[in-house]
């Protein structure tokens, strides 16, 4: 469904979901480096009597995944399930087959992340031939009937692995079940076939008045009796992996008016990547969170109600006890229309300056121009992010700060605006809140890749000069986070070392005066440094960055 105007508010989510789109046992995985069939990891494991409901085993595996155009090895675990019904059965031109259920997707070039009941033959499929990204045309479909064991490999970071003939698989996401879509920055970088390293979809919430609640809740715009109302639409900022969830929540803080916090209702509460996410929320000031027990569909009644009151007694110890939770099946779309309830009276649209001088930080950028495209037929690159004030249209002058790297400091960036986006598609003129594209006349070589994140965009003489200094006032943790045992953190020093999350912008920097709660850190490369501004600290513990507290720019 077309969204209807541009998104008002930025939710950003934390956690994930993957189970349920699974593949016959017959098909092979690539796992550490062999090709596995689910009933070959059934035997190694010694995986015995599985049922109809959906088990996730303990087996760890590596497998191969895609993540921004390349190959990785990823961390995963297997889920298994008995199944009688419809699986669809894929060929390609070259002989590579898949056997699944009819949601199972597979990425097709046109088209992104496609249900396998969906995809039509002639169509192209991306592949991973040795570990070089290519695609694979659909040339018979058959749809059959089955009855045995179907099996899917959950990858938290990436959601996607590799079959052994190269086939690229998926898994889904909460956002996935409320928006019904995966998440795209663009959607020329679907088309492309780029995986993106921060998602977002959009969804319009609806309310059906003649209903009870919540089932009067939706995104799709209908109603069975009477028209809907559109109550607004809202931005998923959707980070279901632990490193890129960090990121989002740390980077991307900026734009956040409020988060939902995923916690599986067949796993031990809290995890300690859980722990480590609310931390992250609460650090850098993110009060209205709606926690979603997900899962529910896994456990009975008994262990989703003990798991429920787990749930509330961690949640409460952080203080968000009055923070609804609440159960879904993200898998089986079940309490959708609860969660979108909870959310329209948990996390309201922030008031927002329109009439301010625009102000945006860069969240990502990137060339949407397809190799070999002619120089007179170039587009040039796009900024995207999220309004934080005032407004912008198209033909509007903007300035980039600190701009591009020189041999001998940054050189600040002056461009027009050719084209602006917003969910509802291309736009005249765009207002604080969701996100946004800003077409530029920018060289697409300047803005590839997501070199220009951590800039700031505003109207020309508004922004300060870039600093290679900033002051902030600080706070840190009792104990480091992250770390598998409890480390209480010491005192920073003079000459430390401190990786700093500026907004969008990652940096580092030394400090070089400590006066009571106060830091004056020489950073190693110019920000616009923005009074008030919240920053995330991270030290170096047990060789890795770990988040250690916040700060406020002074």
């Amino acid at each position: 469904m077309k969204i209807p105007k541009q998104p008002e508010a930025n939710i950003g989510t934390a956690g994930h979901v993957d189970h349920g789109k699974c593949l016959t046992t017959d098909q092979k995985v690539w796992i550490d480096g062999y090709e596995l069939s689910g009933n070959d990891i059934l035997r190694q494991f010694e995986i015995k009597n599985v049922k109809d409901e959906i088990y996730k085993f303990d087996a760890k595996l590596l497998v191969d995944s895609i993540s921004d155009m390349k190959v990785v090895k990823s961390s995963a675990f297997p889920y298994f399930q008995r199944y009688w019904g419809d699986i669809v059965e894929i060929e390609t031109i070259n002989g590579r087959k898949v056997s699944g259920t009819p949601n199972h997707k597979l990425f097709d070039v046109k088209d992104g992340w496609i249900r396998l009941d969906q995809i039509a033959e002639g169509n192209s499929i991306m592949i991973n031939d040795k570990n070089r990204i290519d695609y694979d045309r659909i040339t018979n479909i058959k749809h059959k009937k089955y009855k045995g064991i179907i099996f899917d490999i959950s990858v938290p970071q990436v959601h996607n692995f590799t079959m052994a003939n190269g086939i690229v698989s998926h898994n889904t996401t909460l956002v996935e079940a409320i928006t019904g879509k995966w998440t795209s920055l663009h959607s020329e970088e679907l088309k492309r076939g780029i995986t993106i390293k921060v998602g977002y979809a959009d969804a319009a919430i609806y309310e059906c008045e003649s209903l009870q609640e919540p089932q009067r809740y939706n995104t799709d715009g209908k109603c069975s009796e009477g028209d809907a109302r559109l109550r607004r639409v809202i931005s998923f900022v959707d980070s279901p992996g632990h490193e890129s969830l960090m990121s989002v929540m740390l980077s991307g803080a900026a734009i956040m008016d409020g988060a939902i916090v995923v916690i599986a209702a067949n796993e031990p509460v809290p995890q300690p990547q859980t722990m480590e996410h609310l931390q992250a929320l609460k650090m850098i000031g993110i009060e209205n969170i709606v926690f979603v027990q997900n899962k529910v569909d896994l456990v009975t009644y008994d262990e989703a109600i003990s798991n429920y009151n787990k749930i509330l007694n961690f949640i409460s110890s952080y203080g968000y006890n009055t923070s609804p939770i609440i159960p879904v099946s993200a898998q089986k779309r079940l309490n959708i229309d609860a969660l979108l309830q909870a959310i329209e009276e948990t996390i309201p649209t922030p008031k927002r300056d329109a009439s301010a001088a625009p102000l945006m930080q860069v969240l990502r950028s990137f060339d949407i121009n397809k190799p070999g495209t002619e120089v007179s037929k170039l587009n040039g690159g796009v900024l995207g992010g999220s309004l934080k004030q005032g407004k912008l249209k198209i033909g509007d002058i903007i300035e980039i700060k600190p701009g591009l790297p020189m041999r001998v400091g940054f050189q600040p960036i002056t461009t027009t605006v050719k084209s602006l986006f917003t969910a509802g598609g291309q736009v005249e003129e765009v207002m604080p809140g969701g996100l946004i594209a800003i077409g530029t006349e920018l060289d697409p070589i300047f803005t590839k890749n997501d070199i220009m994140v951590g800039n700031y965009i505003s109207k020309p003489g508004y922004l300060p000069n870039p600093t290679l200094e900033i002051e902030v006032n600080y706070e840190l943790f009792d104990y480091v986070i992250g770390t598998k045992e409890l480390v209480r953190s010491e005192r920073i020093k003079v000459n430390e070392q401190l990786k700093l999350n500026l907004g969008t912008m990652v940096n580092s920097g030394i400090v070089v005066d400590i006066r009571a709660n106060n830091l004056r850190i020489k950073l190693k490369r110019p920000a616009i440094a923005l009074h008030g501004d919240r920053i995330a600290i991270s030290r170096m513990v047990a060789d890795r960055w770990r988040l250690a507290g916040s700060g406020k720019i002074l």
